[in-house]
Protein backbone atom coordinates (compact mmCIF):
# COMPACT_ATOMS: atom_id res chain seq x y z
CA UNK A 1 0.00 0.00 0.00
CA UNK A 2 2.65 2.36 1.12
CA UNK A 3 4.61 2.05 -2.37
CA UNK A 4 1.47 2.38 -4.20
CA UNK A 5 0.96 6.10 -2.29
CA UNK A 6 4.64 6.45 -3.05
CA UNK A 7 3.92 5.59 -7.49
CA UNK A 8 1.00 7.53 -6.75
CA UNK A 9 2.38 10.73 -5.41
CA UNK A 10 5.28 10.51 -8.09
CA UNK A 11 2.72 10.17 -11.01
CA UNK A 12 1.04 13.38 -9.33
CA UNK A 13 4.44 15.22 -9.08
CA UNK A 14 5.12 14.57 -13.09
CA UNK A 15 1.82 15.67 -14.26
CA UNK A 16 2.21 18.73 -12.02
CA UNK A 17 5.76 19.30 -13.79
CA UNK A 18 4.55 18.02 -17.32
CA UNK A 19 1.53 20.93 -17.12
CA UNK A 20 3.79 24.10 -15.90
CA UNK A 21 6.92 22.79 -18.04
CA UNK A 22 7.41 24.69 -21.48
CA UNK A 23 8.33 22.28 -24.12
CA UNK A 24 11.66 20.74 -24.04
CA UNK A 25 13.22 22.35 -27.42
CA UNK A 26 14.96 25.69 -26.92
CA UNK A 27 15.75 24.55 -22.70
CA UNK A 28 20.04 24.35 -22.09
CA UNK A 29 21.02 21.27 -20.59
CA UNK A 30 20.93 23.03 -17.20
CA UNK A 31 17.06 23.78 -17.70
CA UNK A 32 17.13 20.16 -18.86
CA UNK A 33 18.72 19.06 -15.85
CA UNK A 34 16.13 20.92 -13.53
CA UNK A 35 13.48 19.54 -15.65
CA UNK A 36 14.72 15.85 -14.76
CA UNK A 37 15.02 16.61 -11.19
CA UNK A 38 11.44 17.89 -11.21
CA UNK A 39 10.23 14.68 -12.81
CA UNK A 40 12.20 13.03 -9.74
CA UNK A 41 15.03 11.86 -11.81
CA UNK A 42 19.07 11.98 -12.09
CA UNK A 43 20.18 15.28 -13.37
CA UNK A 44 22.04 13.34 -16.05
CA UNK A 45 18.82 12.56 -17.36
CA UNK A 46 18.22 16.28 -18.52
CA UNK A 47 21.48 15.79 -20.30
CA UNK A 48 20.70 11.91 -21.86
CA UNK A 49 17.22 14.08 -23.47
CA UNK A 50 19.45 17.12 -24.49
CA UNK A 51 21.28 14.60 -26.92
CA UNK A 52 18.35 12.58 -27.87
CA UNK A 53 16.11 16.04 -28.84
CA UNK A 54 19.87 18.32 -30.40
CA UNK A 55 22.41 15.85 -31.28
CA UNK A 56 19.92 13.12 -32.20
CA UNK A 57 17.18 14.74 -33.12
CA UNK A 58 14.57 12.69 -32.06
CA UNK A 59 11.33 13.58 -30.69
CA UNK A 60 9.89 10.16 -29.73
CA UNK A 61 10.24 9.15 -26.14
CA UNK A 62 9.27 5.59 -26.63
CA UNK A 63 12.49 5.98 -28.88
CA UNK A 64 14.83 7.45 -26.50
CA UNK A 65 15.98 3.93 -25.24
CA UNK A 66 18.42 4.73 -22.80
CA UNK A 67 15.71 6.09 -20.71
CA UNK A 68 14.18 4.26 -17.71
CA UNK A 69 10.76 2.55 -19.09
CA UNK A 70 9.37 4.51 -16.36
CA UNK A 71 10.30 7.67 -16.96
CA UNK A 72 9.66 7.34 -21.01
CA UNK A 73 5.72 6.61 -20.02
CA UNK A 74 6.04 9.47 -17.63
CA UNK A 75 7.33 12.05 -20.47
CA UNK A 76 4.08 11.08 -22.53
CA UNK A 77 2.13 14.48 -23.11
CA UNK A 78 5.14 16.45 -22.49
CA UNK A 79 5.79 19.22 -25.38
CA UNK A 80 9.05 18.76 -27.11
CA UNK A 81 8.00 21.10 -30.31
CA UNK A 82 7.04 24.40 -29.74
CA UNK A 83 5.95 24.89 -33.28
CA UNK A 84 3.02 22.93 -35.15
CA UNK A 85 3.94 22.81 -39.35
CA UNK A 86 0.51 24.12 -41.20
CA UNK A 87 2.08 24.02 -44.69
CA UNK A 88 4.97 23.48 -46.94
CA UNK A 89 5.04 25.53 -50.64
CA UNK A 90 7.52 24.06 -53.12
CA UNK A 91 9.14 26.22 -55.57
CA UNK A 92 8.67 24.65 -59.42
CA UNK A 93 12.66 24.64 -59.39
CA UNK A 94 12.88 22.37 -55.75
CA UNK A 95 15.20 24.33 -54.85
CA UNK A 96 13.41 26.53 -52.16
CA UNK A 97 10.83 25.15 -49.47
CA UNK A 98 8.41 27.76 -47.65
CA UNK A 99 6.81 26.33 -44.46
CA UNK A 100 4.03 28.54 -42.43
CA UNK A 101 4.27 27.53 -38.75
CA UNK A 102 1.75 27.52 -35.90
CA UNK A 103 3.04 28.79 -32.56
CA UNK A 104 0.98 27.50 -29.51
CA UNK A 105 -0.95 30.91 -29.28
CA UNK A 106 -2.52 30.56 -32.76
CA UNK A 107 0.29 33.11 -34.65
CA UNK A 108 1.70 31.94 -38.05
CA UNK A 109 5.46 32.47 -39.31
CA UNK A 110 6.96 31.70 -42.18
CA UNK A 111 10.83 29.70 -42.64
CA UNK A 112 12.34 28.49 -45.60
CA UNK A 113 14.79 25.83 -46.99
CA UNK A 114 17.19 26.67 -49.95
CA UNK A 115 18.83 24.27 -51.76
CA UNK A 116 22.25 25.47 -54.04
CA UNK A 117 24.71 22.49 -54.73
CA UNK A 118 26.11 21.40 -51.75
CA UNK A 119 25.08 24.33 -49.51
CA UNK A 120 21.50 24.06 -48.01
CA UNK A 121 20.95 26.49 -46.00
CA UNK A 122 17.65 27.82 -43.86
CA UNK A 123 16.21 31.59 -42.84
CA UNK A 124 14.92 31.38 -39.87
CA UNK A 125 12.37 34.22 -38.60
CA UNK A 126 13.12 35.77 -35.00
CA UNK A 127 9.84 37.64 -34.75
CA UNK A 128 5.88 37.34 -35.85
CA UNK A 129 5.92 40.78 -37.79
CA UNK A 130 8.74 43.16 -37.19
CA UNK A 131 8.75 46.60 -35.20
CA UNK A 132 11.39 48.15 -38.15
CA UNK A 133 9.15 48.78 -40.87
CA UNK A 134 11.49 48.89 -43.89
CA UNK A 135 9.26 50.26 -46.32
CA UNK A 136 9.73 47.48 -48.96
CA UNK A 137 9.59 45.16 -46.64
CA UNK A 138 6.10 42.78 -46.80
CA UNK A 139 7.09 41.26 -43.16
CA UNK A 140 7.13 44.98 -42.20
CA UNK A 141 3.03 45.38 -43.00
CA UNK A 142 2.62 42.90 -40.77
CA UNK A 143 3.54 45.38 -37.75
CA UNK A 144 5.02 43.69 -34.18
CA UNK A 145 3.00 41.27 -32.88
CA UNK A 146 5.48 39.33 -30.56
CA UNK A 147 9.55 38.09 -30.46
CA UNK A 148 9.67 34.23 -30.55
CA UNK A 149 11.54 32.30 -28.13
CA UNK A 150 14.55 30.74 -28.22
CA UNK A 151 12.91 27.08 -28.64
CA UNK A 152 10.95 28.69 -31.17
CA UNK A 153 13.94 29.39 -33.22
CA UNK A 154 15.53 26.40 -33.17
CA UNK A 155 12.52 24.30 -33.84
CA UNK A 156 12.38 26.01 -37.08
CA UNK A 157 15.61 24.39 -37.91
CA UNK A 158 15.09 21.03 -36.11
CA UNK A 159 11.82 20.52 -38.49
CA UNK A 160 13.24 22.13 -41.51
CA UNK A 161 16.06 19.68 -41.12
CA UNK A 162 13.45 16.68 -41.01
CA UNK A 163 12.38 17.41 -44.11
CA UNK A 164 15.30 18.10 -46.04
CA UNK A 165 17.22 15.42 -47.73
CA UNK A 166 20.57 16.48 -46.94
CA UNK A 167 22.00 17.93 -43.75
CA UNK A 168 21.79 21.13 -43.58
CA UNK A 169 25.22 23.53 -43.87
CA UNK A 170 23.97 27.28 -43.17
CA UNK A 171 21.75 29.19 -40.68
CA UNK A 172 20.60 32.66 -41.35
CA UNK A 173 19.16 34.71 -39.29
CA UNK A 174 16.97 36.72 -41.99
CA UNK A 175 13.36 35.41 -41.84
CA UNK A 176 10.61 37.33 -40.41
CA UNK A 177 11.45 40.25 -37.65
CA UNK A 178 14.76 41.85 -36.75
CA UNK A 179 16.69 39.45 -34.53
CA UNK A 180 18.85 42.31 -32.48
CA UNK A 181 15.53 43.35 -31.06
CA UNK A 182 15.09 40.15 -29.76
CA UNK A 183 18.75 39.87 -29.31
CA UNK A 184 18.64 37.69 -26.18
CA UNK A 185 16.46 34.59 -27.77
CA UNK A 186 18.12 35.31 -30.83
CA UNK A 187 21.59 34.26 -28.87
CA UNK A 188 20.16 31.87 -27.06
CA UNK A 189 19.20 29.88 -30.16
CA UNK A 190 22.09 30.68 -31.91
CA UNK A 191 24.28 29.13 -28.65
CA UNK A 192 21.77 25.86 -28.94
CA UNK A 193 22.66 25.70 -32.65
CA UNK A 194 26.26 25.93 -31.85
CA UNK A 195 26.45 23.63 -28.89
CA UNK A 196 28.88 20.95 -29.20
CA UNK A 197 27.01 18.72 -27.39
CA UNK A 198 24.03 19.08 -29.69
CA UNK A 199 23.52 20.07 -32.57
CA UNK A 200 27.07 21.42 -33.38
CA UNK A 201 26.74 23.85 -36.07
CA UNK A 202 29.76 25.62 -36.75
CA UNK A 203 29.69 29.22 -35.52
CA UNK A 204 31.25 30.77 -38.91
CA UNK A 205 28.16 28.90 -40.74
CA UNK A 206 25.70 30.70 -38.56
CA UNK A 207 24.73 34.68 -39.53
CA UNK A 208 22.52 37.01 -37.91
CA UNK A 209 21.34 39.96 -39.58
CA UNK A 210 20.33 43.44 -38.55
CA UNK A 211 18.59 46.25 -40.48
CA UNK A 212 21.84 48.45 -38.06
CA UNK A 213 20.36 48.79 -34.51
CA UNK A 214 23.63 49.94 -33.53
CA UNK A 215 23.54 49.45 -29.76
CA UNK A 216 23.00 45.73 -30.53
CA UNK A 217 25.75 45.84 -32.72
CA UNK A 218 27.93 47.37 -30.31
CA UNK A 219 27.30 44.85 -27.85
CA UNK A 220 27.30 41.69 -30.21
CA UNK A 221 30.82 43.21 -30.65
CA UNK A 222 31.82 43.72 -27.14
CA UNK A 223 30.56 40.28 -26.25
CA UNK A 224 32.81 38.63 -28.83
CA UNK A 225 29.96 36.73 -30.29
CA UNK A 226 31.64 34.01 -32.51
CA UNK A 227 28.70 34.08 -34.93
CA UNK A 228 28.62 36.01 -38.72
CA UNK A 229 27.13 39.45 -38.77
CA UNK A 230 25.22 41.42 -41.77
CA UNK A 231 23.78 44.53 -41.96
CA UNK A 232 21.34 45.57 -44.64
CA UNK A 233 22.51 48.67 -46.13
CA UNK A 234 20.57 49.44 -48.28
CA UNK A 235 21.74 52.79 -49.12
CA UNK A 236 24.90 55.15 -49.08
CA UNK A 237 23.77 57.99 -47.22
CA UNK A 238 21.76 59.51 -44.07
CA UNK A 239 18.91 60.89 -46.44
CA UNK A 240 18.58 57.75 -49.16
CA UNK A 241 18.73 55.44 -46.53
CA UNK A 242 15.67 56.95 -44.25
CA UNK A 243 13.59 57.04 -47.64
CA UNK A 244 13.24 53.35 -46.81
CA UNK A 245 14.23 52.53 -43.65
CA UNK A 246 12.72 54.74 -40.74
CA UNK A 247 15.28 52.72 -38.58
CA UNK A 248 17.97 55.39 -39.58
CA UNK A 249 16.39 58.25 -37.93
CA UNK A 250 17.02 56.82 -34.55
CA UNK A 251 20.45 54.75 -35.25
CA UNK A 252 22.28 57.08 -37.83
CA UNK A 253 23.96 56.18 -40.87
CA UNK A 254 27.20 57.37 -39.84
CA UNK A 255 26.86 55.53 -36.77
CA UNK A 256 25.84 52.44 -38.62
CA UNK A 257 29.24 52.44 -40.69
CA UNK A 258 31.52 52.82 -37.31
CA UNK A 259 29.99 50.44 -35.45
CA UNK A 260 30.25 47.84 -38.69
CA UNK A 261 33.65 48.78 -39.18
CA UNK A 262 34.43 48.55 -35.10
CA UNK A 263 32.87 44.82 -35.85
CA UNK A 264 35.13 44.27 -38.28
CA UNK A 265 38.25 45.52 -36.66
CA UNK A 266 37.27 43.02 -33.68
CA UNK A 267 36.14 40.13 -35.49
CA UNK A 268 37.14 36.92 -36.88
CA UNK A 269 34.88 36.95 -39.15
CA UNK A 270 34.30 39.42 -42.21
CA UNK A 271 31.25 41.82 -41.43
CA UNK A 272 28.60 41.17 -44.88
CA UNK A 273 26.61 44.11 -45.94
CA UNK A 274 23.31 43.48 -47.89
CA UNK A 275 22.49 45.92 -50.50
CA UNK A 276 18.80 45.55 -52.09
CA UNK A 277 18.79 47.44 -55.19
CA UNK A 278 15.65 49.22 -55.96
CA UNK A 279 14.59 50.80 -59.03
CA UNK A 280 15.55 54.71 -58.84
CA UNK A 281 15.67 54.77 -55.11
CA UNK A 282 19.86 53.39 -54.60
CA UNK A 283 20.42 51.61 -58.19
CA UNK A 284 22.60 55.11 -59.59
CA UNK A 285 26.66 54.19 -60.39
CA UNK A 286 27.12 57.12 -58.02
CA UNK A 287 25.92 54.83 -55.62
CA UNK A 288 28.31 52.44 -56.46
CA UNK A 289 30.68 54.58 -56.18
CA UNK A 290 29.96 55.80 -52.81
CA UNK A 291 29.70 51.97 -51.45
CA UNK A 292 33.07 51.99 -52.78
CA UNK A 293 34.41 54.70 -50.87
CA UNK A 294 32.75 53.75 -47.57
CA UNK A 295 33.29 50.29 -47.30
CA UNK A 296 36.90 50.51 -48.83
CA UNK A 297 38.22 50.20 -45.50
CA UNK A 298 36.62 47.83 -44.11
CA UNK A 299 37.15 43.84 -44.02
CA UNK A 300 33.53 42.97 -45.40
CA UNK A 301 31.62 41.43 -48.30
CA UNK A 302 28.60 43.42 -50.14
CA UNK A 303 25.76 40.90 -51.47
CA UNK A 304 23.95 43.08 -53.84
CA UNK A 305 20.28 41.69 -53.69
CA UNK A 306 18.20 43.37 -57.09
CA UNK A 307 14.60 44.02 -55.03
CA UNK A 308 11.87 41.17 -54.89
CA UNK A 309 8.83 42.80 -55.89
CA UNK A 310 5.76 42.54 -53.53
CA UNK A 311 2.77 44.43 -55.35
CA UNK A 312 3.79 47.76 -53.64
CA UNK A 313 5.40 51.05 -55.18
CA UNK A 314 8.98 50.12 -55.07
CA UNK A 315 10.46 48.04 -58.15
CA UNK A 316 13.83 45.91 -59.28
CA UNK A 317 16.34 47.96 -61.49
CA UNK A 318 16.21 46.94 -65.29
CA UNK A 319 19.01 44.15 -66.03
CA UNK A 320 20.94 47.54 -67.79
CA UNK A 321 20.71 49.75 -64.77
CA UNK A 322 22.24 46.46 -62.52
CA UNK A 323 24.80 45.93 -64.80
CA UNK A 324 25.41 50.44 -64.95
CA UNK A 325 25.32 49.58 -61.03
CA UNK A 326 28.07 47.28 -61.06
CA UNK A 327 30.47 48.32 -63.61
CA UNK A 328 32.03 50.60 -60.70
CA UNK A 329 31.94 47.62 -58.11
CA UNK A 330 34.60 45.79 -60.16
CA UNK A 331 36.90 47.85 -58.85
CA UNK A 332 36.25 46.88 -55.16
CA UNK A 333 38.72 45.70 -52.83
CA UNK A 334 36.58 43.43 -51.46
CA UNK A 335 34.23 40.77 -52.53
CA UNK A 336 30.63 41.95 -54.28
CA UNK A 337 28.67 38.96 -55.52
CA UNK A 338 24.64 39.83 -56.88
CA UNK A 339 22.58 37.58 -54.76
CA UNK A 340 19.38 36.61 -56.75
CA UNK A 341 17.08 35.45 -54.37
CA UNK A 342 15.46 32.29 -54.51
CA UNK A 343 12.17 31.00 -53.74
CA UNK A 344 10.76 34.52 -55.29
CA UNK A 345 7.32 32.73 -57.04
CA UNK A 346 6.55 31.24 -53.82
CA UNK A 347 7.07 34.77 -51.83
CA UNK A 348 10.19 33.32 -50.35
CA UNK A 349 12.74 35.70 -51.59
CA UNK A 350 14.33 38.37 -49.21
CA UNK A 351 12.02 40.75 -47.83
CA UNK A 352 8.60 38.35 -49.08
CA UNK A 353 7.72 36.59 -46.08
CA UNK A 354 4.83 37.57 -44.26
CA UNK A 355 1.66 36.14 -42.79
CA UNK A 356 -2.02 36.52 -41.73
CA UNK A 357 -0.85 36.85 -38.07
CA UNK A 358 -2.75 34.21 -36.58
CA UNK A 359 -4.54 30.72 -38.14
CA UNK A 360 -7.77 31.93 -35.53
Amino acid sequence: MKNHLLVRKFQLMSEAVIREYKPLIGQSILELESFAKAMGEKPFRGRQLFDWIYRQQVDDFSAMTDLSKPLRENLVGVLIHPLKMINSDVSPSKQTRKILFELSDGYLLESVLMKEGKRITVCLSTQVGCAVDCDFCATAKMGFIKNLTAGEIVDQFLQLQKMSEQKITNVVFMGMGEPFLNYKNSIAAADLLHHAKGINMAAWRITISTAGVVPKIRQFTEEKQPYKLAVSLNGTTQDQRLKTMPITQTHTFSNLIKASKDYAYNSRNRITFEYVLMDGINDEPQDAERLLRLLGSIECKLNVIPYNEIGGEYRRPSDEKIEAFMAPLKRASFPVTVRWSKGQDIDAGCGQLATNSTSQ
